[in-house]
C-alpha cells in the first residue's frame, strides 16, 4: 500500500523559537510581568481570587456582560445548576460551553464577550454551565453538573431553541470537563448526537504528562506548580488518576463526534492536546489539530493576532459542524 501522510500533519518548525511571533513574544512578556507577583489562589482561598474576578480586582480586567444574556436554571444532582443562555432569534444549533478555571476558578457569567462572538459567527446559541468547584466540592462534583447540563439539553434542545444540532467546548478544565461529558452521556445515556467538540488547550491527563510535568516555575500563566495544586483541589485522596472519567485520554474514544483541537506551544497542556487529538484520531474520529507558536495557556482569552486566527477557525469549525 503506497505511502498516506496522516490527517494530523505538524511542522517542527513551528515549536521553534524563531516562528513565536514578536506580538506573542511581548504578550507572554507582559504576562509574566503581571502574574508574577499575584498571590496564589492556595495561600489566600479559592473564594478570595474568585471574589476578585468577580469584583475586576484581578489583574485582568472584568469581561463585559451581554445585556441579552438569559439565566436559567435546571435540577442538578445536588440542588439547581445554573445556566447562562445567548440566543438569538431563531438558532441554528446549540453550543454547550463549560468554563475553565483549573476545576477551582471561573464562573459562567465571565466569557461573554467569547459566547457573543460565537452566536453573531455562528447563529447558534450558546449555553455556559455554573458547575460546582472545587476544594469545597471536588470530584465528582464538576462533572455530575456538567452531566446534568448536557443531558437535560439533549432532552430540551428541540423544544426550547428549534433545534437538536449539539456542539460542547472549552477552554482548559473545561475542555478536559467537555470531553468528560461527552463520554458520560455515550456510556451512561447512549447519546452520541453532538456535531462537534470544540476542545481548547484541554487537561486530559490528570496523572500529568511529560510538557505538564517539564514546564517548570515560569509564571506564564500556568506552571507545572499550579496543575499540582488545581489537581490536589480537585482529586483529594484520588490515588489513580488515569481513570478514564477523571482523565479522558485514556478512554475509549470510539463512536464520538468531529473534534478541533486548539493549543500554544508555550502551554503546558501542549502534550494533553497533542496526544488527545492523536488518539481521537486513532479511534477513528475526525480531529482537526490547530497549534500555535509561542501561545500560552489561555492565549485565546487575550487580544492578539494568535488569538483572532484561532477564534475565526473555531467559528468556522463550529460552522462546519452544522451542516
Amino acid at each position: 500500500m503506497p505511502y498516506s501522510p496522516s490527517m494530523l500533519p505538524i511542522d517542527p518548525a513551528i515549536f521553534s523559537d524563531d516562528a513565536i511571533p514578536a506580538e506573542t513574544k511581548a504578550l507572554n512578556a507582559k504576562l509574566i510581568e503581571l502574574l508574577t507577583p499575584a498571590p496564589e489562589w492556595w495561600d489566600i482561598g479559592a473564594e478570595t481570587v474568585r471574589e476578585a474576578r468577580r469584583s475586576g480586582r484581578g489583574p485582568f480586567p472584568l469581561a463585559p456582560r451581554s445585556p441579552r444574556a438569559q439565566e436559567w436554571e435546571i435540577a442538578g444532582p445536588a440542588g439547581p445548576v445554573k445556566l447562562r443562555v445567548i440566543a438569538p432569534e431563531k438558532p441554528t444549533g446549540v453550543y454547550l460551553h463549560i468554563h475553565g478555571g483549573g476545576w477551582v476558578l471561573g464562573a459562567y457569567d465571565q466569557q461573554d464577550p467569547m459566547l457573543e462572538r460565537i452566536v453573531t459567527a455562528t447563529g447558534m446559541a450558546a449555553i455556559s454551565v455554573e458547575y460546582r468547584l472545587a476544594p469545597e466540592h471536588p470530584y465528582p462534583a464538576g462533572p455530575d453538573d456538567c452531566e446534568a447540563a448536557a443531558l437535560w439539553l439533549v432532552k430540551n434542545c428541540q423544544e426550547k431553541f428549534g433545534t437538536d444540532k449539539l456542539t460542547i467546548g472549552g477552554e482548559s478544565a473545561g475542555g478536559h470537563l467537555s470531553a468528560v461529558t461527552m463520554l458520560r452521556l455515550r456510556d451512561k445515556h447512549g447519546f452520541t448526537g453532538w456535531r462537534g467538540a470544540n476542545l481548547v488547550y484541554g487537561a486530559f491527563d490528570l496523572a500529568m504528562t511529560p510538557s505538564q510535568r517539564a514546564f517548570g516555575n515560569e509564571r506564564l500563566v500556568l506552571r507545572t506548580l499550579d496543575i499540582e495544586k488545581f489537581c490536589e483541589a480537585f482529586l483529594p485522596g484520588v490515588n489513580d488518576r488515569r481513570v478514564p472519567d477523571i482523565s479522558p485520554l485514556y478512554a475509549d474514544l470510539r463512536g464520538l463526534c468531529p473534534a478541533l483541537f486548539t493549543v500554544g506551544t508555550k502551554d503546558a497542556l501542549l502534550d494533553d492536546t497533542l496526544f488527545m487529538a492523536g488518539r481521537w484520531a486513532a479511534a477513528g474520529n475526525a480531529a482537526d489539530l490547530a497549534v500555535f507558536p509561542g501561545g500560552a495557556h489561555g492565549f485565546t482569552l487575550f487580544p492578539n493576532a494568535q488569538a483572532r486566527a484561532a477564534s475565526a477557525g473555531m467559528d468556522a469549525f463550529l460552522l462546519r459542524c452544522l451542516l
